[in-house]
């Protein structure tokens, strides 16, 4: 049997250090992200030992980045755009100019083109998609005004960079002066176009292709879907949104000459209108994430560790760029459309690092000979160390904003937007930790799901106290539309359950599917709260053994419940013939 397999190797070498040094980061309280890139490194060519097979992870980081763009696509919300347009529009328009030019000072000083620092300039504009949205949930800021502005700011920073990406081909070919100048676009070159040819038939091209997708595809795919939800096979469904998200990005990129970030990030926006977009989303998590690893781990391997040391100083300004210059613009900004400090203080702190548009930016500008090999290493260098200090930075602001919340005001509109009579405002709550419940020999309902959802309605039928732990945005909005006492976050976590007065309460009801969680939960609150009582679900004999051995009084398997009522049915209707 042959053994010499690169691809096996390439992704055993790559998921098993990414897993190791991810664990390790998520130790360090650093997102797991930077263990991801550390692993590209360890087994890149600039690295002793092992080296893995660097254009074979490229291919595999493709498929990420189609993954990536794809679920960015299905969490694309219109209206969630629309509510916070008069500042996310032009606020990340003007900041992604702000931000460029001082990119393209940055390349000009260091003696690069135009053309270089203009795709330097735009890489360090965008902030990753990954990192915003985990700092927005870990604060709970999902919900808020501030999160909302982030989030909209976010979506308009990437339809930026999807433009960018869109048209960077059509730019590179005008560098040249010779005969191959129009290869970004061969119709363009056939036709005898110039420069201005280039641009609008690439334009055209991304307009036709945009057309389809808005009038066909918004029928066809959820159509297709549907169907074949309707066949009741799971795996058929998840290869179903798989397939649609892996054609649509190939076929967009062989017929129409755009990304294969964009034809996938349509095909997922397109798919976000159906109501079956949530359970696409979950479907495709898994393959999602570990794909999206191979593309952390496939653009680790391009960094130079040693340029750190041999090009300091453009380092500091690549750092100085992304985490003062371009905070600046955006706190600048958020302050010149009224809003309070905290909120830019807050999108500040959440632009102060690049991430996965800042990769794909540098990789394309590399093959395109836009960008400098140096200046991906700078892009690689940059986004390394500033996911690393972003939680720093996020520390930061919530000590700053304590302290401005202590500050007392006289008069007129305090720093965080409340009104004052002369008196020190109310403080705002932290969103450094969750906010205490005051209830007391109560019911803590972990999860509102299918089930927790039966089991809070009839507690609140019969008027017994009790909270819902939650950390789903949109289950959290609901719950608190119809006034549940909810507090957001993963219950796993230990300050979570404090939160819930864990040592007060009477009864823990655990409704989520997840066992391993569930047996987090139940050794913490045993540990907290000796003479509480437990009632968890589970979905097979392991998983009961699991959650008894843990302290779980009671464990109702599902499969098991059901066969006794069919039996019971069974046995009332005999007995009554």
């Amino acid at each position: 049997m042959q053994h010499d397999t690169p691809l096996i190797a390439t992704i055993v070498a790559g998921l098993g250090l990414a897993f190791v040094l991810g664990a390790v980061a998520q130790r360090l309280r650093i997102p797991p992200l930077v263990g991801y890139l550390l692993a590209g490194v360890a087994v890149g060519p600039f690295t002793p030992g092992y080296v893995a097979d660097q254009a074979l992870a490229t291919e595999l980081a493709e498929i990420g980045v189609i993954l990536l763009m794809f679920g960015v696509g299905l969490h694309f919300s219109l209206n969630d755009l629309l509510s916070v347009r008069a500042i996310a529009l032009p606020g990340a328009i003007v900041q992604i100019v702000v931000a460029s030019l001082m990119g393209l000072g940055l390349a000009l000083f260091l003696g690069w083109t135009i053309g270089a620092g203009l795709v330097f300039g735009l890489a360090l504009s965008v902030a990753s998609t990954v990192v915003l949205l985990r700092a927005m949930q870990e604060r709970r800021l999902m919900e808020t005004e501030r999160g909302r502005i982030a989030v909209g700011w976010l979506i308009v920073e990437d339809l930026a960079m999807v433009l960018a990406l869109v048209l960077l081909p059509a730019l590179a070919g005008l560098q040249d002066a010779n005969s191959n100048t129009l290869a970004a676009d061969p119709l363009a070159s056939w036709l005898g176009m110039g420069i201005g040819g280039v641009l609008a038939v690439t334009v055209a091209k991304v307009g036709v292709f945009v057309g389809i997708m808005l009038i066909v595809g918004r029928r066809l795919v959820p159509w297709i879907l549907h169907y074949i939800a309707h066949t009741g096979s799971r795996e058929l469904f998840r290869l179903a949104v798989l397939a649609i998200a892996l054609t649509v990005a190939f076929g967009s990129a062989k017929l129409f000459g755009v990304s294969l970030a964009l034809g996938a990030f349509f095909a997922g926006m397109i798919l976000s209108e159906s109501a079956l977009s949530q359970r696409a989303a979950q479907e495709t998590l898994p393959l999602r994430d570990a794909f999206a690893v191979l593309f952390f781990v496939s653009v680790g391997m391009l960094f130079d560790p040693a340029s750190v040391l041999r090009e300091p100083w453009p380092l500091l300004a690549t750092l100085f760029i992304i985490i003062i210059g371009k905070s600046v613009a955006a706190f600048l900004i958020v302050l010149a459309f009224h809003h309070p400090v905290g909120t830019a203080l807050t999108i500040s702190a959440s632009l102060a690092q690049i991430g996965e548009f800042s990769f794909i930016l540098a990789e394309l500008g590399v093959k395109l000979n836009l960008l400098p090999t140096a200046g991906r290493d700078l892009i690689l260098a940059g986004a390394i160390l500033t996911i690393m200090l972003n939680p720093l930075i996020f520390a930061a602001i919530d000590w700053l904003s304590r302290r401005l919340e202590r500050a007392p005001s006289h008069g007129g509109i305090d720093v965080f937007g409340a009104e004052t009579t002369g008196q020190a405002a109310p403080p705002a709550k932290s969103s450094a930790s969750p906010e205490a419940t005051r209830l007391t020999d109560h019911t803590i309902l972990v999860g509102h799901g299918r089930v927790g959802s039966i089991v809070a309605d009839a507690l609140k039928k019969s008027g017994q106290p009790f909270l819902v732990i939650e950390d789903a945005d949109d289950v959290v909005a609901k719950l608190r539309d119809i006034n549940f006492e909810t507090i957001v976050g993963n219950a796993a976590r230990s300050d979570i359950l404090k939160s819930a007065n864990l040592a007060g309460a009477r009864y823990l009801l655990i409704a989520i599917p997840e066992a391993f969680e569930a047996g987090q939960i139940v050794q913490q609150a045993r540990a907290a709260n000796p003479g509480i009582q437990i009632i968890a679900r589970a979905h097979s004999d392991a998983e009961v053994e699991h959650l008894r051995s843990l302290g779980a009084d009671l464990i109702i398997m599902g499969e098991r419940e059901i066969a006794l009522g069919i039996i019971h049915e069974l046995f009332e209707w005999q007995a009554r013939s």
